[in-house]
């Protein structure tokens, strides 16, 4: 049956196909939008002769008039902040602690800005001042490292210097690490 249906469809749409054809060959074809207008085209332009001399004129009232412009631009944060920084540069001191030698082939420093720590002078100060929290209190860690009062007491708050702990096991089969 679906047979039989195909093929009665197909001859309806076939029935007069060459027609139909050439009725819509034959219809006019719309036309194209038109091209929007330019100005002159720029080979052109250098055959336009008042075009190329307008170009090439040196213009004297022009010309002195960027000659005599000067700009000068200040920026008083940026002028104030680039001296702070060369201040800060040149503002150095000594290193408190260093390591007795460079381990790992490292080229030592001798000297830190103001307001600087090393890694090791940090850890040290971290381990005095728990170590002897009476003694080394925030105000002597900031005068000997020449740091700001609140940084120090942010530094030794925040920052907890290397703790080993050791916790016994709960029986006395367990094994545990000798020390030697």
């Amino acid at each position: 049956m679906s047979k039989m249906g195909a093929r009665f469809a197909r001859l309806f749409k076939n029935f007069n196909i060459e027609n139909r054809a050439h009725r819509e060959i034959g219809k006019a074809k719309p036309q194209t939008a038109p091209r929007h207008p330019t100005h002159i085209d720029p080979i052109h332009s250098t055959q336009v002769p008042e075009i190329s001399d307008a170009i090439h004129k040196k213009n004297d009232p022009l010309l002195v008039f960027l000659k005599s412009v000067y700009v000068e631009s200040k920026d008083p944060t940026l002028k104030q902040a680039s001296k702070e920084v060369t201040e800060e540069e040149e503002v150095r001191r000594p290193l408190v602690y260093s390591l007795p030698e460079d381990p790992y082939g490292i080229v030592e420093i001798t000297d830190v800005p103001k307001g600087k720590l090393s890694i090791v002078e940090a850890l040290k100060a971290l381990s005095n001042h728990k170590n002897a929290p009476q003694t080394w209190t925030v105000d002597k860690v900031a005068q000997e490292y020449s740091l700001d009062l609140k940084d120090t007491k942010a530094l030794l708050e925040h920052f907890i210097p290397f703790e080993v702990k050791v916790i016994p096991p709960k029986t006395q089969d367990a094994k545990q690490i000798k020390d030697t």
